[in-house]
């Protein structure tokens, strides 16, 4: 198999996951409470591409396991326009793996302006972003090289669910993060290489879809954009019953979609859905643990057993990232350089 920084980024993934636990749980804490003595009414998250996914993610966890509602951020009603909302009550949490982004930048400022709380999660202690905030959290993700996000991905979301977990103070699922790395050396070890070669299969796919639901739905958004910005697949993210609403029309014989189906509270009604897909002609690349699902697909992407849901889109990832990998070099493409892309995006 061809080295490059995206493989050797995404197989960092499980000592980087370990890094951010083991070097930035006290300032977790520490903003943790914080918020709690603030009290804020409610979430407005602000990031920009895979960043933006973790928000995704952030919005059912923040939701759930908190008890606040969460917005995402437009930050073009703070650039462009110059119209910004009134944030009052708002924990304003900004995602960013660079910090370098002006729009992201802008909006925490308005913030600090506001007197709002600001927490941004970041890779560059030193960015712009961290120096318009109250509070970071760093990732501990060291240099990224390859354009595409892999390791700066998924510190983005255990940071995100570190803090969600402090903050609710639950030591349940404080002690559930400890195992997260070892799921994904778990995944690294036993299924990289199959997954790898298992894309071969879809050398000359140029369209597809993406399926998930609940906690996964950011899951299904960072797939589909691994898969559009490394192989140019035009890869298309739904949830299953944004899905079932008109799009599924899509669907005919041999056409790919992808379905992460993680255990919980989804899992019944995703099997359903993708084995109706089944009987259309879909071809099926299924991530899952549950035997029910993977037996549904031509492609089955396994995962280790007993992830709760609520962490799985840390780990489901991971399969999406080597499919990536692999479709890119069976299409023989510069992996670590995307035609267009740059690794920090300045948009404004």
């Amino acid at each position: 198999m061809t080295n490059s920084h995206l493989k050797s980024e995404i197989f960092e993934q499980p000592t980087t996951l370990r890094r951010l636990l083991d070097h930035e749980t006290a300032s977790i804490q520490r903003v943790a409470s914080l918020i709690r003595e603030r009290a804020p009414g409610y979430i407005m998250m602000v990031a920009r591409g895979s960043s933006d996914n973790a928000a995704r993610y952030g919005q059912y966890l923040f939701g759930a396991a908190n008890g606040l509602p969460v917005a995402l951020a437009a930050p073009s009603l703070y650039t462009l326009y110059k119209k910004p909302p009134r944030l009052r009550d708002a924990l304003l949490l900004a995602v960013s793996q660079s910090g370098q982004s002006p729009d992201i930048v802008t909006v925490m400022e308005e913030g600090r302006r506001q007197g709002v709380l600001t927490v941004a999660i970041t890779n560059d202690t030193e960015s712009p972003l961290s120096g318009a905030v109250e509070h970071m959290v760093a990732m501990h993700a060291g240099r990224e090289q390859s354009v595409a996000a892999t390791k700066t991905y998924t510190a983005s979301l255990l940071a995100v669910a570190m803090l969600s977990a402090h903050l609710a103070g639950d030591h349940d699922r404080i002690r559930a993060l400890e195992a997260i790395p070892d799921f994904v050396a778990q995944i690294i070890s036993t299924f990289a290489l199959s997954t790898i070669e298992a894309a071969e299969r879809y050398r000359y796919a140029n369209a597809c879809v993406v399926l998930s639901r609940g906690y996964n739905y950011a899951t299904a958004f960072e797939v589909a954009l691994k898969l559009k910005e490394l192989t140019y697949v035009l890869a298309e993210p739904y949830s299953s019953p944004d899905f079932e609403h008109g799009p599924v029309a899509l669907v005919e014989h041999g056409f790919p979609v992808i379905a992460v189906v993680p255990e919980g509270e989804v899992a019944l009604e995703l099997v359903d859905y993708i084995r109706q897909l089944r009987d259309r002609g879909a071809e099926l690349v299924v991530i899952s643990a549950l035997d029910e699902a993977l037996n549904l697909a031509q492609t089955p992407l396994p995962l280790p057993r007993r992830i709760p849901e609520w962490l799985s889109p840390i780990v489901a990832v991971i399969q999406g990232q080597l499919f990536a990998l692999g479709l890119v070099l069976a299409k023989r493409y510069d992996p670590d350089h995307p035609r267009g892309i740059r690794k920090v995006t300045l948009t404004i």
